[in-house]
């Protein structure tokens, strides 16, 4: 979900949004969401969960970023993600060479914490995907 500026009462959000994968998504007119976030608590509350949860995501990535290993970072992102991912598409959202995300993911598999196929990435020890992930990785209450 996009629209934080919106949660926070502002009228605009300073940037546009892009989808980089393929699929079907729903959109709403900001002045809809803002008028029902206004009429419903409910919704306003579920709203500032959300932005929470956005923020904590925001500065865990920044952190792992900033200072982790490529595994580390490939591990972080994993775990946030639920999409289909090529190689091509990681290195884009890691910054790093392609060949580089190509070896992280054999040492991830090697270690025995994922498997992988073509566009699949499956993690099969989700426990240690986050130690692996050196702190850098927060679960969402969600």
């Amino acid at each position: 979900m996009t629209g934080l500026a919106i949660v926070m009462r502002q009228q605009r959000a300073p940037h546009d949004t892009y989808v980089q994968v393929a699929g079907k998504g729903q959109r709403i007119k900001a002045t809809k969401l803002r008028d029902a976030d206004e009429r419903s608590n409910t919704l306003h509350r579920a709203m500032l969960h959300y932005a929470h949860a956005y923020m904590l995501q925001t500065t865990t990535t920044a952190l792992a970023n900033g200072r982790s290993k490529i595994e580390e970072r490939l591990a972080h992102f994993l775990l946030m993600a639920r999409l289909p991912l090529t190689h091509e598409f990681l290195s884009l959202m890691l910054g790093v060479r392609r060949s580089g995300v190509t070896n992280a993911l054999q040492a991830l598999e090697n270690m025995g914490l994922i498997s992988r196929n073509r566009g699949n990435i499956l993690i099969l020890d989700r426990k240690e995907m986050e130690k692996r992930s050196n702190g850098t990785y927060v679960p969402s209450e969600i």
